[in-house]
């Protein structure tokens, strides 16, 4: 029970700034949900004062006319003030839920690989659809059905009390039995709700990979055993699924059966009294009535408990993603530098990933200035995560980092990816057109800026040819693209925002050689004017580069200008005399 209380506590304090922004309007809904509960309550007193006359003959048709009036009155306002309620409390949950999905979408952003190493799509897709509607029902419906449990409750017991208080203690005897079960059960809700979220992530994250792979998937003729897959998955959440609602349905008729034996007493006792006198048939009826009108706060308490459950669950993983934060951080006063940096170095970096031993990178000294360099070795020897940590997505582990003498640690994060320009191994397109896809990053590009970055690239004339010709839509992930294309709008996106330091990871592998040639001589007036750092296994392009890197096994093996590896580096000669025998 006091964990209940303690998690219950933690929930709502971590929206207590949204519920402190609309306490006016939630105060406001509370009083409309008040005044309808209390002109409820009057109802029976109508009908008491009905059946009393009517039944001691000594109400007039008059009398009779005035208390209908009176309850068609009563109905009137209560409908108004239950569409305030309604309006105001179920309004905010509406505006939780969309500050939350604003919230959580930003905070997203904000968050870094490291992160999404720890969480998968699927996962974040449940927090984002199934948790939200969680905790939009928790803090709308529920709370509206908890305070009107707690208020009705409370004033029905009042006003059986006034009427006959042995009667009323006889009306609440099975409440304690209520109240142990859903001390019970709620502990078991919130395991199995907790447990169904995390199984309908892992389902929402195989679909989302099927579909992304579904060309690999035909390919290997694998329909029918990812088929099975899912099937498998989906029944893992269904079981789940049925557990929770096992326990749910032991709550609701935990619930009816208390209010039933409620009844069955009220009806035994209360008619025993009617027969003896000590009470009217007015009070009776009325008796019964507020009866029936404690039987919905005693139904409702299994469940409300159960959406309480599923919302402080759901507002613990939401918690949990909104407490993370990024593994790169600015510095207290940290400040960009004046113009554009013209030089990287790295002076004993050593880097490995989150949760590994092995180092990925080891001992990198190295110097990058103005101009094209080179970067190549067998695979896995960390080309890839040596652009990573230039790019400065990862925290650096020892050794340190400058651009132009400063140590890029001390600069704000933002600035310095301001200065660079990254083509991923990895191509991201968007299901957009074309003339989005380049200009993502600078999307207030003219048209001549634009068709300039996709001629560079070699790009212009195929898109073109184009039904729709820059506004073609390539669909999701560039599907209707080859892989040299969606490299080539890549690189035209890097290229695009004309920006001092330039990183392309092995970004014209997917290329032919001879427009590979054509790419490198297009920008190659445009690298002269700033850092470029370009990973390649072909070594052809490397020709003309100021210096060149030979990579292993984290290691820098070999570095110096094409001329000078071919000499004295066994790998790079090897390497380029196969390449070079193989032809364009």
């Amino acid at each position: 029970m006091n964990e209940n209380l303690e998690r219950a506590r933690a929930a709502l304090g971590f929206i207590s700034p949204l519920l402190a922004r609309h306490r006016m309007r939630l105060l406001a809904g509370f009083l409309c949900l008040v005044a309808v509960d209390l002109l409820q309550l009057l109802i029976p007193r109508v009908t008491k004062r009905a059946f009393d006359g009517l039944s001691g003959f000594d109400i007039t048709g008059a009398e009779l006319f005035t208390l209908g009036l009176f309850l068609i009155g009563l109905a009137l306002v209560t409908g108004v003030c239950r569409f305030g309620w309604r309006y105001l409390v179920l309004g905010f949950s509406r505006i939780l839920e969309r500050e939350f999905r604003a919230g959580l979408v930003d905070h997203l952003l904000r968050l870094d690989r490291t992160f999404y190493q720890r969480h998968t799509t699927g996962d974040i897709m449940a927090l984002a659809s199934n948790d939200l509607a969680a905790v939009q029902l928790a803090f709308g419906m529920g709370l509206i059905a908890f305070a009107d449990a707690l208020f009705m409750g409370a004033a029905t017991l009042g006003f059986m009390a006034y009427i006959h208080p042995r009667l009323a203690l006889y009306a609440v005897l099975p409440m304690p039995v209520l109240a142990a079960a859903t001390m019970v059960l709620s502990a078991r809700l919130h395991r199995r709700f907790k447990l169904v979220q995390e199984q309908f992530g892992r389902l929402t994250e195989f679909a989302r990979t099927s579909l992304t792979t579904i060309r690999l998937i035909k390919a290997y003729t694998q329909e029918g055993a990812q088929a099975a897959r899912f099937d498998r998955i989906g029944r893992d959440y269904i079981a789940g699924n049925l557990k929770l609602a096992a326990v749910h349905g032991t709550l609701w008729p935990f619930s009816g059966l208390a209010a039933s034996a409620s009844l069955l007493m009220v009806v035994y006792f209360g008619g025993r009294l009617t027969i003896a006198g000590t009470i009217t048939v007015g009070d009776f009826v009325a008796f019964m009535s507020y009866l029936y009108m404690m039987t919905w706060p005693m139904m409702a308490l299994g469940w409300v408990t159960n959406l309480f459950q599923r919302g402080v669950t759901s507002v613990e993983r939401l918690q949990a993603v909104f407490q993370a934060r990024p593994a790169l951080q600015d510095p207290p006063g940290a400040a960009g530098m004046p113009g554009r940096p013209e030089s990287l170095a790295l002076r004993g970096l050593t880097f490995r990933y989150p949760g590994e031993e092995r180092p990925a990178l080891r001992e990198i000294t190295v110097d990058f200035s103005l101009g094209l360099h080179g970067v190549t070795g067998r695979t896995g020897c960390g080309k890839t995560t040596l652009c990573q940590v230039l790019a400065r997505l990862y925290p650096l582990e020892t050794g340190r980092y400058f651009a132009d003498g400063v140590d890029v640690t001390a600069l704000p994060i933002a600035w310095y990816r301001d200065q660079l320009a990254y083509v991923p191994q990895d191509v991201v397109l968007f299901a957009d057109t074309i003339r989005a896809n380049i200009a993502f990053g600078l999307p207030d590009a003219d048209q001549a800026a634009v068709e300039e970055a996709a001629r560079l690239v070699m790009m212009h004339e195929e898109i073109l040819s184009m039904p729709e010709g820059y506004l073609s839509k390539i669909g999701e992930r560039g599907v209707q693209l080859s892989g040299g294309q969606r490299q080539r709008i890549a690189l035209a996106r890097a290229l695009l925002l004309d920006r001092p330091i330039l990183i392309i990871d092995d970004g014209l592998s997917a290329v032919d050689t001879e427009t590979e040639h054509a790419i490198i001589s297009n920008m190659a007036p445009r690298v002269k004017a700033r850092v470029c750092v370009f990973v390649s296994h072909r070594l052809a392009p490397f020709a003309g580069a100021d210096s060149i890197l030979v990579m292993a096994d984290g290691s820098i093996a070999a570095q110096g200008r094409h001329e000078e590896l071919l000499e004295e580096n066994a790998y790079y000669r090897t390497v380029y005399r196969h390449q070079a025998a193989d032809g364009p």
